[in-house]
């Protein structure tokens, strides 16, 4: 058993039942991502549309597959024959252009609201409030080829841990409230490597792992 199958298998015996586990794969190669398949793992995140393309084009057909990163607009018509779900969805105009795409396609197309938590200017995302009017609002009901399942947030880079634990609640306490009026909400997605047992302890039911199962990231 090489290291990445050892590493996912370490994970997938770690995680409880009801937590979805992405395999962040971005600037991996097929190899690598072939060998997590053979270990069992079916959903894969990338965060640029070209290189997942070309994942998806090359790779077996039964793989789901996530879109992290920020998305452009006028990148959307790429990855909607095959893009399963959308994590960093934050604003109407995003979302109309989706539900575009994946009507070309004849597709229902699953996203997810981000939620800004962090306090980094860099961090995209809604405010809680923000979300609210986009979810009560007419426009984003009378979209029918898109599924919003619910929200995802990324925590401040930092070591201090109480500061990512306080994120963590904050939108852990959001999702159970949209949920009260929104059942079908139902995906809490926070928690990467470093801190994705802490993001399962607050309520997360979706993690998204990518050293920790194959290795430091190649920037190069």
């Amino acid at each position: 058993m090489n290291d990445i199958k050892r590493n996912l298998h370490h994970i997938q015996t770690t995680i409880p039942e009801g937590v979805t586990l992405v395999a962040v794969s971005k600037t991996k190669p097929i190899a690598d991502l072939m060998d997590a398949y053979e270990a069992g793992q079916r959903i894969f995140g990338e965060n640029k549309i070209q290189e997942m393309s070309e994942k998806w084009d090359t790779m077996p057909k039964d793989i789901s597959w996530h879109m992290i990163g920020h998305v452009q607009t006028n990148k959307v018509k790429y990855m909607a024959p095959f893009v399963d779900l959308i994590h960093a969805v934050d604003s109407y105009k995003l979302l109309k252009e989706i539900d575009k795409q994946a009507k070309k396609h004849t597709r229902t197309i699953n996203c997810l609201l981000q939620i800004k938590i962090a306090e980094e200017e860099s961090k995209f995302g809604l405010t809680e409030q923000d979300a609210l009017t986009l979810l009560n609002s007419e426009e984003v009901k009378n979209l029918t080829n898109i599924h919003i399942q619910g929200v995802m947030g990324m925590a401040t880079f930092t070591n201090d841990q109480q500061q990512i634990q306080n994120e963590f609640h904050k939108i852990a306490a959001f999702s159970e409230k949209l949920k009260l009026k929104y059942p079908q909400l139902t995906t809490l997605s926070i928690g990467m490597s470093g801190d994705y047992k802490m993001a399962i302890e607050c309520g997360s039911t979706m993690i998204r792992v990518g050293s920790a199962i194959f290795g430091a990231r190649n920037y190069g």
